[in-house]
């Protein structure tokens, strides 16, 4: 029975038991995590997960009612970095309601339906053309940090231990500007 795996115990430390986990997956089965739509592994009691969600300006997409709040420039836009931290929070908190109702209802392995969060936007928004400029926190790189470290510390919450929600920066490597060869560079 995969309860009774260390990975289960709660009581054990952190590191020991992520050892456990890891040891006990194939190849295979850590491939197959780090898509978005991840598998379940029903021999270790790990239920599939869809990585995709967004809270940008709220939780989005969602089947459930939740907040909205104005896009990510009008935010900026406040230079208020306690009231985007206290949206980060409340949208930490509708993510986690949105992802037990998901659970319950068996949607845990939908898009829009987790705990993991891209956001935020931190590309420095200097193109006018690039159509998802609402997306970001502006030009001002001193403020896309204080903004976007703002929502992240309010989504992950206060908790040493637990995430509230887990927030991932996106478009840090490579974003979608408006420069034409954007889906063929090559970094390396």
């Amino acid at each position: 029975d995969y309860k009774s795996l260390p990975m289960w115990d709660s009581n054990l430390p952190r590191e020991q038991r992520i050892n456990d986990l890891v040891s006990r997956l194939t190849l295979d089965e850590k491939v197959r995590q780090m898509i978005h739509s991840a598998p379940s592994i029903p021999h270790l009691g790990i239920p599939a997960y869809d990585w995709w969600s967004e809270t940008l300006h709220g939780v989005a997409r969602t089947p459930y009612s939740v907040t909205v709040y104005p896009q990510a420039i009008a935010l900026a836009a406040t230079w208020n970095p306690q009231g985007i931290k206290n949206m980060g929070r409340f949208s930490g908190i509708e993510g986690r309601a949105v992802y037990y109702r998901s659970l319950r209802e068996g949607r845990n392995n939908q898009r829009y339906s987790g705990l993991t969060f891209w956001t935020p936007n931190i590309n420095i928004f200097r193109d006018p053309r690039w159509g998802r400029g609402q997306e970001t926190y502006g030009e001002d790189p001193f403020l896309t940090k204080t903004i976007g470290s703002a929502i992240v510390a309010g989504l992950q919450g206060d908790d040493p231990n637990f995430l509230l929600s887990a927030a991932c920066a996106k478009h840090f490597a490579v974003h979608s500007g408006p420069e034409p060869s954007r889906h063929v560079d090559n970094f390396y």
